[in-house]
Order: structure tokens, then C-alpha cells, then sequence
């Protein structure tokens, strides 16, 4: 089966693009840019560079915009996919959705109207195995965005690795955030995946930091061989 790939840029929708790989054929990335910060179905984040992502994975991309406004942004994400459909013959979609509702249910509804299949292939996975198997699958990310007490500017950038994820651990017992930062308390963007033929190497970045929120934006970045 020929699958889209709803993808961020982040962990959650890379790791589940190399989830889907092992079993259909990922046809191609499907990528909204949406204007506002605050959107309640996209990353925002760094989504600029999701072309970089798409070179360095050898697959091609369809990307569209939307203002970001509530509900009408699915009109928007409905024209992407009928677009990926149109060009790529996908005949399902595939997403990075874990526990959120909001987005799956929005997006499940879409593929019905569609006459697409919907797969969630990290649905309710455990969140600790799933980021123990980021890395020890050789995945690598940055936190690019913090949203909630108590991140401060230090995590902006900083690489999810074992000592990251342990602290994240602690975070999760004493503030009850989401592990995984679903919750939208932070975002990430992968600069590496085993499905990636190049890795992506940040050359320039700035942060922005303000009352318990932050973003890290990329203004630079390369491919560099393997």
C-alpha cells in the first residue's frame, strides 16, 4: 500500500514515518506550514525546514499553508492530502499521534471522507520504551520549542539523549507533563533517522525566550554525508 507521511519535522511523525516503512511503501512526506504559532493541529516550530528533511530522505514532499485557524485549517489539511493523492496515488496516511485525540480523530475523519486508510502506529505506545527505542534506533533530535513550567532556556537545543530523557522522566512524575511533550509542553526536530541517507548539521540557530516558553530556530542548516 502507498502511504503519506503527515510529518512535522519532529520525533513522533519521523519515528513513525520508519514505523510505517517497515511494513507499506512511504510514497511521499506531507507537510502544512501554518502561520500561527498557536495552531491546535501543527507543529510549528522549524516546519520551514522540513525540505531539507524530505532531500535527506530521499522522498519527495507535498507541502501546503494555512492561517491556522481552528477547524479551517482541516480544510487546508484536506487539500494537502488530496493533493499527495492526486501525485503520489497514496492510498492511506500515515501519523506521528500518540495519545491526542484532537488530532486523530480530525484526521481519521478526513481519510473516511477521503476513502483513505488511517494509520496511527505509535497509538498509545509506551511513552519511556518508545524513547529508549529513538535512540538506541539511531535517531537523533534537538528540542526546538518549550511551552510549559518548568523548561527554562537551557533546553532550547539541547539534544534528546539518555541524560535529557532521564530528566524529562523526573519532569513528567513532578509537573505531570506529557513524556513525550504530546501535550505540546516541547517540540523537537530530527536532524538524523536510518531512513536518512544524509544528516542534517545546524549552522546557525537563535533562541527566543520568554515566561516559561521558548522556540530555537534554525536560520542555517546543511546536509552532510553519513
Amino acid at each position: 500500500m502507498k502511504l503519506g507521511m503527515l510529518f512535522s519535522g519532529g520525533k513522533d511523525s519521523t519515528f513513525a514515518c520508519w514505523r510505517a516503512m517497515q511494513h507499506e511503501e512511504v510514497a511521499c512526506l506531507i507537510s502544512v506550514l501554518s502561520r500561527n504559532e498557536e495552531s491546535y493541529m501543527f507543529h510549528t516550530p522549524n516546519v520551514r525546514w522540513v525540505p531539507l528533511q524530505a532531500e535527506a530522505a530521499g522522498l519527495p514532499l507535498v507541502q501546503g499553508e494555512t492561517e491556522g485557524r481552528e477547524e479551517e485549517e482541516l480544510a487546508d489539511l484536506r487539500s494537502v492530502i488530496r493533493l499527495a493523492m492526486d501525485r503520489h496515488g497514496i492510498e492511506g496516511v500515515v501519523t506521528g499521534a500518540l495519545q491526542s485525540l484532537y488530532q486523530a480523530s480530525r484526521i481519521q475523519r478526513i481519510c473516511a471522507d477521503l476513502d483513505l486508510w488511517c494509520f496511527n502506529p505509535l497509538w498509545h505506545t509506551d511513552p519511556h520504551r518508545y524513547l529508549q527505542n529513538l535512540l538506541s534506533l539511531g535517531f537523533r533530535a534537538v528540542i526546538t520549542g518549550v511551552f510549559s513550567s518548568p523548561f527554562d532556556a537551557s533546553w532550547l537545543g539541547r539534544e534528546l539523549d539518555r541524560d535529557t530523557i532521564r530528566e524529562l522522566e523526573v519532569i513528567a512524575c513532578t509537573h505531570r507533563i506529557t513524556l513525550t511533550g504530546e501535550g505540546g509542553e516541547y517540540e523537537t526536530f530530527v536532524l538524523d533517522a536510518p531512513f536518512f541517507r544524509q544528516r542534517i548539521v545546524v549552522q546557525e540557530a537563535e533562541t527566543a525566550y520568554r515566561t516559561d516558553r521558548g522556540v530555537y530556530r534554525i536560520t542555517r542548516a546543511a546536509l552532510e554525508e553519513k
